[in-house]
């Protein structure tokens, strides 16, 4: 079996302990759950069939019967949190403290970069204004940021996205962006992700106040919509999105960085049933 760090999730492990148990001798659900101390003999299944959940105290149980001690049991168990996270959030605080664990055991997280690089608005503007600016100090690139950060901000995202390969120092300095990508586990990514746009909803809402009328273009429309019209209107926003995809591939010199949001989202329930008025 693959090491315990490079399963994202628990119950894909314990599938796989028991399909490698099975191979090497009659081993049943009900003889894993009893060596986990459960007397249901089906609990374990549902729960790698996705249709129950473990506590942690079942999953400390769990990582007993499998042979999971010190570091490993730990890890288990912090991943068997991690996946029921009940929202982003917790998710993301989950998966610091198993990088803690990992780091202090000196093993090596799988999708660290991309965790590190979304988490923070601060990394991809870096990665656009970095290059146009070759010899340039952290503190210089900090002071081009809308707000302005910090060097430590610019200087970290500029050691990471290095060692991430997004962005490749040349001996004379400068840097230049590489088409490499991220990849990790999607449910982290997404959390990192939807963390950032987060942040990136913030900094619109402070360019209202922060940034002069004619460098921005902020407006928006209230609306009623029926399901088939929201339909469409998520796919013309698709199409829009990669029509501003097209329109900036073509863009050979820039001398700014910018941010577009697109936000479509209810601000009321949807009716239950059709009203009699209504042809």
């Amino acid at each position: 079996m693959r090491p315990i760090t490079e399963y994202s999730d628990y119950r894909k492990y314990m599938r796989d302990y028991y399909e490698e148990r099975k191979k090497g001798s009659y081993f049943s659900w009900r003889e894993f759950a009893k060596l986990a101390g459960f007397t249901s003999s089906g609990y374990l299944k549902l729960v790698c069939d996705g249709k129950t959940r473990l506590s942690r105290g079942g999953a400390a149980k769990v990582a007993g019967a499998m042979g999971l001690t010190g570091f490993g049991a730990q890890y288990f168990c912090l991943l068997v949190e991690y996946c029921d996270a009940p929202d982003a959030n917790v998710r993301l605080e989950i998966f610091s403290r198993m990088r803690a664990l990992m780091e202090e055991n000196g093993v090596r997280i799988l999708g660290a970069e991309a965790f590190d690089y979304f988490k923070s608005w601060i990394n991809p503007v870096v990665r656009e204004l970095a290059p146009i600016m070759p010899g340039a100090k952290p503190s210089e690139i900090a002071k081009m940021c809308v707000p302005e950060v910090t060097a430590g901000d610019v200087r970290n995202a500029l050691t990471l996205m290095v060692q991430a390969g997004l962005l490749h120092l040349r001996p004379d300095g400068s840097y230049v962006q590489t088409n490499k990508g991220l990849s990790g586990d999607p449910a982290l990514v997404a959390g990192a992700m939807h963390a950032m746009q987060k942040q990136l909803t913030l900094l619109a809402a402070d360019a209202l106040d922060g940034v002069a009328r004619e460098d921005r273009n902020i407006s928006g429309l209230t609306f009623g919509v029926d399901e088939k019209t929201l339909w469409h209107l998520s796919e013309e926003l698709d199409l829009f999105r990669q029509k501003v995809k097209d329109i900036l591939s073509k863009v050979e010199n820039y001398d700014r960085v910018y941010r577009l949001n697109l936000h479509l989202f209810p601000l009321s329930k949807a009716k239950e049933g059709k009203d009699e008025n209504q042809g």
